[in-house]
């Protein structure tokens, strides 16, 4: 007994947790879109009108009302995702690292590491690992990318010889990808390597090491009146 009422008492918890991530995620698209609740509310209602309707010319209102509206539900549930995306890639477009979150995401089977090669511009290159091989996803200007995306090749072929290397650089511009495409387009690439491949170049990959791990700052609080001088390298 004392089972059951710890794990009700648990669900209980958990439920209010995810309405409120609903609402706030309500909320977030509709400052962005503010015609979305009209949208999902219009949906839920022709499609269960719809299902209601055929039921009533069958002789089966019941049957096809009770299927109706689970199937509106679904609807509106399937609508007001594809929205919240759209707002929530409308709201990250632009700004720095918006890349990295999209590659957070992106699901099973792939291993993102944000900001393996950076410069002083701030232009940026994400890697991520999966079955296509590797890929190095660029956010910045176009043209400094261009060596830097070269820099990190040269970098990673003396480590990984035999594995395909693709390269996406986030933008709206002519052999760019917008950035709520940059899922889509790294999930229809081929697919070439083994899971065991994948563990293997991520090893290899990991002993060489990027940006952030190479960056030489202390472990601990960083002492008062201590400065970084200009060669990175504490004294």
């Amino acid at each position: 007994m004392a089972r059951k009422s710890n794990s009700d008492s648990g669900d209980a918890a958990a439920n209010p947790g995810r309405l409120k991530q609903i609402a706030l995620t309500y909320k977030m698209t509709r400052r962005s879109d503010p015609k979305v609740g009209l949208v999902i509310a219009g949906v839920g209602i022709v499609v269960f009108g719809a299902l209601l309707g055929i039921g009533f010319l069958i002789g089966h209102p019941v049957y096809l009302g009770i299927l109706g509206f689970l199937l509106a539900f679904l609807a509106m549930a399937i609508i007001f995702g594809r929205r919240a995306e759209r707002a929530a890639f409308g709201q990250m477009e632009g700004q720095p690292g918006a890349a990295a979150a999209v590659l957070q995401n992106i699901g099973r089977g792939w291993t993102t590491t944000p900001a393996v090669a950076m410069n002083r511009s701030q232009d940026v290159i994400h890697r991520a690992v999966g079955r296509p091989g590797i890929v190095l996803v660029a956010e910045g200007n176009p043209n400094r990318l261009k060596s830097l995306l070269a820099a990190e090749k040269k970098r990673m072929a003396r480590i990984v010889v035999d594995t395909p290397v693709h390269d996406i650089v986030v933008g709206d511009g002519e052999g760019q990808v917008p950035l709520k495409k940059v899922r889509t387009t790294m999930l229809k690439l081929p697919r070439v390597l083994s899971a065991a491949q994948v563990t293997a170049v991520n090893d290899r990959l990991r002993a060489m090491g990027d940006l952030m791990s190479n960056m030489p700052i202390p472990k601990g609080p960083m002492p008062k009146g201590m400065r970084m001088p200009r060669g990175g390298k504490l004294r």
